[in-house]
Protein backbone atom coordinates (compact mmCIF):
# COMPACT_ATOMS: atom_id res chain seq x y z
CA UNK A 1 0.00 0.00 0.00
CA UNK A 2 0.99 3.98 -0.46
CA UNK A 3 -0.16 6.68 1.06
CA UNK A 4 0.87 10.27 0.15
CA UNK A 5 2.36 12.01 2.93
CA UNK A 6 1.93 15.90 3.54
CA UNK A 7 5.02 17.22 5.30
CA UNK A 8 5.01 20.66 7.47
CA UNK A 9 8.12 22.71 8.79
CA UNK A 10 7.46 22.69 12.89
CA UNK A 11 7.44 26.16 13.74
CA UNK A 12 6.60 25.63 17.52
CA UNK A 13 8.93 27.64 20.24
CA UNK A 14 8.28 23.87 21.63
CA UNK A 15 10.29 21.99 18.89
CA UNK A 16 14.02 21.81 18.52
CA UNK A 17 14.95 23.82 14.81
CA UNK A 18 14.79 20.93 11.74
CA UNK A 19 11.47 19.19 12.63
CA UNK A 20 8.49 18.34 10.57
CA UNK A 21 4.67 17.02 11.13
CA UNK A 22 4.12 13.85 8.54
CA UNK A 23 0.35 13.98 7.82
CA UNK A 24 -1.01 10.42 6.59
CA UNK A 25 -4.76 12.32 5.26
CA UNK A 26 -5.87 8.76 4.13
CA UNK A 27 -5.60 7.77 7.75
CA UNK A 28 -5.97 10.80 9.70
CA UNK A 29 -2.85 10.22 11.28
CA UNK A 30 -0.05 12.66 12.06
CA UNK A 31 3.37 12.43 13.85
CA UNK A 32 6.55 13.88 13.29
CA UNK A 33 10.66 13.52 12.90
CA UNK A 34 14.03 15.02 12.56
CA UNK A 35 14.14 15.94 9.20
CA UNK A 36 12.06 15.25 6.14
CA UNK A 37 13.16 11.84 6.46
CA UNK A 38 12.54 11.55 9.70
CA UNK A 39 9.41 12.53 9.32
CA UNK A 40 8.74 10.09 7.08
CA UNK A 41 10.00 7.12 8.96
CA UNK A 42 8.01 8.02 11.86
CA UNK A 43 4.60 8.37 9.26
CA UNK A 44 5.34 4.79 8.04
CA UNK A 45 6.18 3.13 11.11
CA UNK A 46 2.74 5.11 13.01
CA UNK A 47 0.78 3.75 9.55
CA UNK A 48 2.29 0.46 9.84
CA UNK A 49 1.32 -0.29 13.66
CA UNK A 50 -2.01 1.92 13.30
CA UNK A 51 -3.19 -0.85 10.58
CA UNK A 52 -1.58 -3.86 12.33
CA UNK A 53 -3.65 -2.30 15.25
CA UNK A 54 -7.03 -2.59 13.36
CA UNK A 55 -6.48 -6.09 11.41
CA UNK A 56 -5.50 -7.49 15.68
CA UNK A 57 -9.26 -6.32 16.52
CA UNK A 58 -11.21 -6.96 13.25
CA UNK A 59 -11.63 -3.75 12.31
CA UNK A 60 -12.63 -2.29 8.77
CA UNK A 61 -9.83 0.54 8.36
CA UNK A 62 -12.19 1.76 5.80
CA UNK A 63 -9.18 3.83 4.00
CA UNK A 64 -8.53 4.88 0.55
CA UNK A 65 -5.01 4.56 -0.71
CA UNK A 66 -3.22 5.79 -3.39
CA UNK A 67 -1.54 3.13 -5.61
Amino acid sequence: MNFSILFERITEKDFPPGHFYAHVPSLGLTTHGLGIEGARVAAADLAKLWLAEKKANSVNANIKCDS
